[in-house]
This record gives C-alpha cells, sequence and structure tokens, in this order.
C-alpha cells in the first residue's frame, strides 16, 4: 500500500473554508493525483479538507469517506497551552514547550514521555488519537503490534490511499502511524498548506515497517507555478 496523507489548503478558518490560493493548491494536487490515480480517498470532515479533496475526487471520479476522527478540534482542545499573554498555541508551536518536548528529560523517557507531569494530558490525548489510527490501518490491512513496533499485513493491497486533514492532527497521526514518541515528532517535522506526504507500506519477511518516501511535498504548486511560501512565512 502507498499511502498519502495531506495537509488541506490555504485556509480560511472563520468561516471554515479556502482561500481562492487553497482552491489553486487543491486544483494543483488533482492534476498530480491524477497521473498515476488513486483507490480510496479519506477526509476529515471539515470543510477546509473537504474541498482540498473535491478536486481530486472530481478528477478520479472516486467518492470522499468523511473520519470525524481526524478533525483538528480534538488536539485544538487538548494539545494546546497558553502562552503569557494567554493566546492558545499548540504544544508544538509555543516556544517554552517546545524547550521541554526536545530535553534530555523526555528523551529518556522515550515511549513513556506521558509520563512525564506536564505532558500527562497530551499523551491522553495521544492515545485516543492512536486508537482510531490503528483501527483506521486495520480497515486498510495492516494491523499495528505495538509490542513490536511493526504492522503485520493482515490483508496487504497495493492500493494508492489518500486521507486530506490537518497540520495539528497530522503530527499526532504521523507519531502514531510511524510509532515515534510525539515530542520528537512534532517538534522536528511541519506540514504546509497542501503538502503531500507518501508513506509505503511494504511488506518484508512478514512485517511492514512504513517508511516515509517525502514529508510535506509541494512540487505539484511548482508544476503549477503556483506561489511556494511554506506556511505562507518562508520561501526556500
Amino acid at each position: 500500500m502507498l499511502f498519502f496523507y495531506i495537509r488541506h489548503g490555504d485556509p480560511i478558518y472563520n468561516p471554515d473554508s479556502l482561500t481562492p490560493k487553497g482552491h489553486r493548491q487543491a486544483e494543483a494536487l488533482a492534476k498530480r493525483f491524477g497521473l498515476y490515480g488513486l483507490d480510496r480517498i479519506y477526509t476529515s470532515d471539515s470543510t477546509r479538507a473537504v474541498l482540498t479533496a473535491k478536486p481530486t475526487c472530481e478528477l478520479l471520479s472516486l467518492p470522499h469517506t468523511e473520519c470525524p476522527w481526524a478533525n483538528e478540534n480534538r488536539p485544538w482542545e487538548r494539545m494546546c497551552v497558553f502562552d503569557e499573554r494567554g493566546i492558545r498555541e499548540y504544544v508544538f508551536d509555543d516556544p517554552e514547550a517546545r524547550k521541554l518536548l526536545v530535553s534530555d528529560e523526555i528523551r529518556r523517557l522515550g515511549d513513556r514521555w506521558g509520563e512525564h507531569p506536564a505532558l500527562t494530558s497530551f499523551a491522553q490525548c495521544l492515545e485516543d488519537i492512536r486508537r482510531d489510527v490503528a483501527a483506521f490501518t486495520e480497515s486498510l490491512g495492516y494491523r499495528l503490534d505495538r509490542e513490536r513496533h511493526v504492522y503485520i499485513p493482515v490483508a496487504p493491497t497495493e492500493e494508492r490511499v489518500a486521507l486530506f486533514a490537518h497540520q495539528a492532527f497530522g503530527m499526532a497521526f504521523m507519531s502514531c502511524l510511524l510509532d515515534i514518541p510525539y515530542p520528537l515528532y512534532a517538534t522536528h517535522f511541519d506540514m504546509t498548506h497542501s503538502g503531500l506526504t507518501a508513506v509505503e507500506f511494504r511488506e518484508q519477511n512478514g512485517v511492514v515497517i512504513p517508511r516515509v518516501l517525502t514529508l510535506s511535498n509541494d512540487s505539484h504548486l511548482y508544476g503549477e507555478g503556483l506561489p511556494t511560501k511554506y506556511q505562507n512565512r518562508l520561501y526556500f
């Protein structure tokens, strides 16, 4: 299986939608997926995720399945901190929280990072997300063996599957999918608007260890001559 995780296009958060640039990004994604196709398309139930998937669904004549568990609301409600000004930020964006997430004490805890009293509530949210991610991957044919940190291919497939969702949820999703401690993943990796991450589920010796082939790739924007300002902040 080749699995794609796509963050929604340039957003309008209130009301939930896409900017004109976000719609162009969605159209560029459709052309990219049109080259090699998809077999299944899933989305968060947010409008911005559905709108990002819509051109791809139309071009490939595929329906999309909405996944409420992939909505951004859960991490926004349960994986944020407040800075000294009282402004709410995701834990991976707050400078002080980031220093804790990469500290020696958290690194030493490894998979047990949630035992740190400052992170227990975040770990509880992540565990809820982990259960949803595990159920999702098993529905695709791959059962997570948490003790061995591998997937068992119970119904292996050559399908190409895409999930259109969000950044903060995506940090949690990818850390669960790859079985990497959340503090390390969320502080060292990112996802830009319409960025495409491809993960290969390749069976070897009876197990699957997912491998990221490309992370938050935006080559579809280059291909269409669209602006490539990462997070609307940085050109490179």
